[in-house]
């Protein structure tokens, strides 16, 4: 469970069969872009949120390392944008 505010929020619960369940916040937006410098995300306010989300439920004691979250611009990344994996270890 996170809290923002006043209010709580329960993550998903993990379970092997159904793997992480994500929770996207209505209105997200979010690009990736790999440069010489490093990896740049841009995202709005629910981009964000949407994302902080994703890595709370990761994080869960119940979800094995290995599990990754795969994001792409054919499932949740602006047109244009590299693919971000994030994996627990």
């Amino acid at each position: 469970m996170w809290r923002r505010g006043n209010r709580e929020k329960k993550l998903p619960k993990y379970s092997s069969s159904d793997g992480l369940i994500l929770d996207w916040v209505n209105g997200f937006e979010i690009k990736s872009n790999v440069s010489e410098d490093g990896m740049v995300i841009k995202a709005n306010k629910e981009g964000l949120l949407s994302l902080a989300n994703h890595l709370t439920n990761l994080a869960q004691a119940d979800v094995p390392p290995g599990t990754h979250i795969h994001l792409d611009s054919l499932n949740s990344l602006e047109d244009g944008s590299d693919n971000i994996i994030i994996e627990k270890t």
